[in-house]
């Protein structure tokens, strides 16, 4: 299976910053380490274009992120201290996005080893997302008329906020999220089809829930390629997570997407999305679980 992944993923952060960034370096590390995907499997995106992003985001916006003109109150929003390595940053991680929405149409399934920043909006960015890497692939795959109709499968923690509002009145996107009702963000935005969970919900119930609307979502909406947004921020002892899935949980969770894209013959892409476990090896196993299941299913 092929998967997007660069080092520009991996920036300089504040001592102590909640977000692990070293994630990404990590996870691509033990897949290649244990074999699960070989050194000719990673493939190196490029930097997105201002001509992709303004796909999706305002044209005020990409100029003033890249020239570092975010006012005080954008940055807070946004989480992360600008730098030009940020902006590189951001726009490799949604190349390897759209990268990863080519090589799956062809191939059935691909992942970017990062993305599924789907905080951030047409004009703004926020909770540690610039752009919005999902949207990007999406606009870019039609403007190539590679497909037409999109599904985003959001299992994030957090609700997808700003891919619902960038997708609100767009009949060809299907944005279904499962996320945590009393987590971030604070207000939500209404997706085409939202489950808000309880505190504390366990595999069982979330399984159970998953397994009760997807594949009808799948089956009535027909898309022609999913983007599964595979945040392993469930996971019971993540610091902004607040659910109770396990390890096994999540594997569960991450086969019974993939084999039911695999089974519809509707091509996958994979993004990372949020993990931040308070021990990072947590986060890491589970992000590399979700590429072995993939690896296994589509194998």
């Amino acid at each position: 299976m092929h998967a997007a992944y660069s080092d520009r993923y991996v920036i300089d952060l504040p001592e102590h910053h909640t977000f692990p960034i070293q994630k990404y370096r990590l996870i691509s590390e033990r897949l290649l380490a244990e074999g699960t995907l070989a050194q000719t499997d990673l493939v190196e995106p490029g930097l997105a274009t201002d001509e992709d992003l303004m796909l999706v985001h305002t044209s005020d916006y990409v100029n003033r992120m890249q020239d570092g003109q975010l006012t005080d109150r954008e940055l807070r929003r946004l989480g992360l201290p600008w730098s030009p390595k940020l902006v590189q940053r951001s726009r490799s991680s949604v190349s390897g996005t759209v990268t990863a929405a080519g090589i799956a149409i062809t191939e059935g399934v691909a992942a970017n080893l990062g993305g599924g920043t789907h905080h951030a909006y047409a004009d703004h960015g926020e909770g540690y997302c610039v752009f919005n890497d999902i949207a990007v692939a999406i606009r870019v795959m039609r403007r190539e008329r590679a497909i037409q109709k999109a599904l985003i499968v959001d299992l994030d923690v957090h609700q997808g906020n700003g891919t619902a509002a960038i997708f609100a009145d767009d009949e060809n996107t299907f944005t279904f999220s499962i996320h945590g009702a009393k987590n971030y963000p604070l207000r939500k935005e209404i997706s085409n089809f939202d489950l808000a969970l309880s505190d504390k919900t366990g595999d069982k119930e979330y399984l159970a829930t998953l397994a009760e609307y997807l594949p009808g979502i799948l089956k009535s909406f027909n898309p022609d390629i999913m983007f599964y947004q595979a945040g392993v921020d469930p996971f019971f002892d993540d610091r902004l997570g607040r659910l109770s899935l396990t390890h096994d949980g999540l594997r569960q969770r991450d086969e019974y997407v993939l084999w039911n894209s695999m089974q519809s013959g509707i091509p996958v892409v994979i993004t990372i999305g949020g993990g931040y476990a308070r021990n990072v090896s947590d986060t890491v196993e589970a992000h590399c679980s979700t590429i072995r299941a993939a690896c296994q299913i589509f194998g």
